[in-house]
């Protein structure tokens, strides 16, 4: 048996920030990230509304990129004095995620952080708060997911937290909040997007319901991206759409290694962060190669599906091609080498992570399983730009 999650309503369009207006309830807490939203007016929209539904506010703004343990159990605190019965969460991935995580503590502030990384093993939700998501970027989906990914930076690993449970009650896609990305934002959350809807289609619990929402997120990128990026406001609204179906599809149709290696390499090198959708972006191709060397159909079917001809091999062989090119146009570096990352501390790193990647929630799912040696093989591909060939 199997099982299709959605928040319950999702609100989307011109002015979808209105729906604020007729929330019913006496308090909510916002959370936000690093301040865009207030600069361009969004908070301050929000608060407009919020008050029409006659609601108190109380606001934890400044969530850090890559959202910590530490901050997550700071807002879990303030809510626990606040006692809101809405959790809303406005921005970028990372104060979405961060929002879902304090939510858990704040209903149940006797969990550890270790308990709830164990895939789909949180307690039950609701009884003191539901919540609502609105997305600024567009990429992570995390408005309609049952993930959030809160990074340890003690020991320098993002966790991955999944379940159903922390699906938010409501989104809010608002493709007015999109316009005002940056390019290099829009350039790493498009991809992000791509991998999601590509890792959704492929991996091992792909459903019928999650199928035609993967396939048709991976044809908007295709479409869409570049336009985007290049400030086409309506291309940017169709990826805000986009990356909101391929997010669907991955909720339950779950990922694969593309987002496991992210996962364990995006704080792990003492050079830099290497931004999430970065981090996906460089790996896809390779991981497609991989992947297709047991299995290359579904791949043939995505290809066939955006308009490329030829059987599965030539296909996987296209759409690498095509990867490699958007990344090119798009600014992102083609490996971890020309990314900025030192050969010695990846060397001396790799097996390490190898061994925490296989244990990644969404290693599980790849269509491909990996043993420890193909996984080092595989980055140290990623690292050098080198081709697949096991």
């Amino acid at each position: 048996m199997q099982r299709f999650t959605l928040p319950r309503d999702l609100y989307f369009g011109e002015n979808a920030l209105d729906y604020l207006k007729t929330l019913e309830g006496t308090k909510a807490v916002l959370v936000l990230g690093g301040g865009s939203m207030r600069r361009f007016g969004f908070v301050d929209k929000v608060l407009e509304n919020l008050k029409c539904a006659n609601i108190e506010v109380q606001l934890i703004e400044n969530v850090e990129p890559d959202p910590s343990v530490e901050t997550v159990m700071a807002g879990a605190k303030l809510m626990s004095e606040f006692n809101p019965d809405w959790i809303i969460a406005m921005g970028g991935g990372s104060p979405i995620d961060a929002a879902k995580a304090m939510w858990v503590f704040y209903e149940h502030p006797t969990a550890t952080f270790e308990e709830i990384c164990v895939p789909f093993s949180f307690p039950k939700l609701r009884n003191k708060a539901k919540f609502i998501a609105i997305p600024s970027t567009s990429g992570t989906a995390t408005e309609v997911t049952a993930f959030a990914v809160i990074t340890d930076y003690a020991t320098g690993v993002k966790w991955p937290l999944a379940d159903f449970e922390i699906t938010p009650d409501v989104a809010i896609v608002d493709p007015s909040l999109a316009e005002t990305m940056p390019a290099k934002l829009i350039a790493h959350t498009g991809m992000d997007a791509l991998t999601h809807a590509v890792e959704a289609y492929v991996g091992t619990i792909h459903q019928p319901f999650t199928d035609p929402l993967a396939l048709e997120a991976i044809k908007i990128v295709f479409d869409r991206l570049k336009a985007s990026y290049a400030g086409d406001m309506k291309a940017r609204e169709d990826m805000h759409y986009g990356q909101c179906m391929a997010g669907m599809a991955f909720s339950n149709a779950l990922l694969g290694i593309v987002h496991s290696m992210a996962h364990k390499t995006g704080a792990a090198f003492s050079t830099g962060h290497i931004p999430h959708g970065c981090a996906n972006a460089i790996y896809l191709p390779y991981v497609i190669k991989y992947n297709a060397k047991a299995d290359a159909t579904r791949y043939g079917n995505i290809g066939r599906f955006v308009g490329m001809v030829g059987d599965d091999a030539s296909i996987v062989e296209q759409l690498c091609a095509r990867i490699d090119e958007y990344n090119l146009s798009l600014g992102i570096p083609a490996n971890l080498k020309e990314f900025g990352i030192e050969e010695n501390e990846f060397l001396e790193k790799v097996s390490k992570i190898s061994t925490l990647t296989l244990g990644d929630a969404c290693t599980g799912t790849n269509p491909r399983t990996p043993t420890h040696e193909e996984m080092v093989k595989l980055l140290t591909c990623c690292y050098y730009g080198t081709e697949v060939n096991f």
